[in-house]
């Protein structure tokens, strides 16, 4: 690898800097919301600036930046800035609240935030709790202090040298205890997940994007926009998923990445047909399992088979279906080179392929561990680098990875993770709550959405309206219950754990 990744992703650009890289079609044309596209040239231009700014601010190599904005190519601009610089990528959902906010910064302690300027008097309330934090702001069209500061830049400064293990992001990932953990991702692991999926995917610099997925999660931020700028491909830079602005755009593109809810929302119109997609190259899904009606009604409806692929913050891409070879509906298809995958049973015996089990992956795309919390990393990791996923899974016969279910509860909804203790835990707290269970059902828009079963104290009252607002305030609204139902009791087993099986059996078809 050259002397950092963001050197390899600059040596990726195509020869002639003056091509567009980036396009944000969406964004309204006019003096007062700023540019719409960059060349490689003035990209590289901006995230050299962007680095200088924040080494002008007394940032040095592993300080964090925490970033809670809207999606825009500034802010793309921001997270290659922090690799160029040797700072450490922080995103936080833009969706988070307060409480959610505190949390993180006072966990990973960065230097700087940079947020919407909605918020800045709340961001600056929560630095202040935190020690020596800076903040600064940058908006849905790429405005704000941030910017304006980056603007009276000149000097740019020398790429900093960072080795393969240097960490480069850190993402957060709620657990089963109800406090997040910060995935520590390294400059090695991100180069190795983006080449091989570059090259997995065949990816040339003739590619065009239409990107609509959120950059404050792994697959938006790291495997679309990484395996992009690997190629020295372009993008279509679109705000968020809007179906209309999506078909007006595809023409133009050759890759689509989505999560199962946009495939499902694109098949909802007779006008998203083979003749609208035909000159498409590749449609991916992931973050959450693809419905196989949803394959077999995408591959009917367009003649094309949607490529599934299997990852997790930690660890980046895990496996892919091929691109040449049968692209098999409800599997995640093979490891990518250089993973290695494993099934193993509950004495730590790997299994044959065919049998179910826990999923475990080592690679170098596996991250070194959570910030600032040994021991659960050591919980986390077998002997031999090998990563315990949560997964459960089956490799068949021609070596296919099949996802049989998911380890802890995970609720994964609009392919975002929804851990069931954070939300109950918050449900318990309420006055009138005696115990609460989340559970996971299916949705036919976000593919799986969470359903509370509530036991109220003696003489409580509470209804379902003020329980989810209550959550609201709390809680990202993807975290938030679609239903509560209010029950005498929770069934338990011989051992008293509650038994979510039989509850998710009962309420399968509450979100149909």
């Amino acid at each position: 690898m050259p002397t950092s990744f963001y050197t390899l992703i600059e040596n990726s650009f195509p020869e002639d800097g003056r091509q567009i890289a980036i396009e944000a079609p969406d964004r309204p044309h006019d003096r007062k919301h700023g540019r719409a596209s960059w060349s490689f040239n003035e990209l590289k231009a901006a995230v050299a600036r962007y680095a200088s700014l924040i080494a002008q601010l007394g940032l040095k190599r592993g300080d964090r930046v925490a970033v809670q904005v809207e999606k825009s190519p500034e802010a793309l601009f921001l997270y290659l800035a922090c690799l160029r610089g040797g700072f450490v990528f922080l995103p936080m959902n833009t969706a988070y609240r307060t409480d959610e906010v505190d949390y993180l910064v006072g966990n990973a302690e960065p230097a700087l935030i940079v947020g919407d300027p909605a918020r800045e008097n709340e961001l600056h309330e929560i630095a202040s709790r935190h020690g020596a934090v800076q903040v600064l702001t940058l908006d849905a069209d790429g405005r704000g202090s941030f910017s304006e500061e980056a603007a009276k830049v000149r000097d740019a400064q020398p790429i900093v040298d960072c080795a393969s293990r240097d960490l480069a992001a850190i993402l957060y990932t709620s657990g089963t205890t109800g406090k997040p953990k910060g995935a520590m991702l390294s400059h090695g692991n991100l180069a190795a997940n983006g080449l091989a999926l570059r090259d997995a995917w065949a990816f040339t610099e003739n590619d065009v994007l239409l990107h609509a997925l959120p950059i404050f999660h792994a697959h938006g931020l790291f495997v679309a926009c990484h395996t992009t700028l690997l190629a020295g491909a372009r993008m279509i830079w679109m705000s968020k998923f809007d179906r209309s602005e999506i078909l007006r755009q595809l023409p133009r593109a050759t890759v689509f990445m989505g999560v199962p809810t946009f495939y499902t929302r694109l098949l909802a119109g007779d006008d998203f047909d083979a003749k609208l997609v035909g000159h498409m190259r590749l449609f991916t899904s992931g973050s959450a399992p693809l419905l196989a009606e949803t394959f077999d009604e995408f591959k009917s409806r367009t003649g094309l088979a949607i490529l599934e692929r299997y990852g997790m913050t930690e660890t980046g891409m895990n496996t892919s279906n091929p691109y040449e070879g049968e692209r098999r509906a409800g599997t995640v298809g093979f490891p990518l080179p250089g993973v290695e995958v494993r099934v193993m049973n509950e004495e730590g015996v790997e299994l044959p392929q065919g049998e179910i089990g826990d999923l475990q992956v080592r690679g170098p795309n596996v991250f070194s561990g959570y910030w600032r919390m040994p021991e659960k990393t050591a919980e986390e990791f077998a002997e031999g680098g090998w990563f315990k996923t949560g997964d459960v899974a089956m490799i068949d016969a021609e070596g296919y990875v099949h996802l049989v279910g998911r380890a802890k509860d995970l609720i994964i909804s609009g392919g975002f993770n929804v851990y069931p203790k954070e939300i109950e835990g918050l449900i318990d707290e309420m006055p009138e709550v005696d115990e609460s269970a989340i559970i996971g059902v299916s949705h036919s828009d976000f593919g799986e959405a969470g359903v509370a079963v509530v036991v109220l104290r003696n003489g409580a009252t509470l209804n379902e309206a003020t329980l989810i607002a209550r959550l609201k305030d709390k809680i990202a609204n993807y975290k938030v219950p679609k239903h509560a139902f209010f029950v005498e009791s929770l069934p338990r087993n011989t051992m008293g754990k509650v038994q979510k099986n039989l509850l998710r059996d009962t309420y399968r078809n509450a979100c149909t």
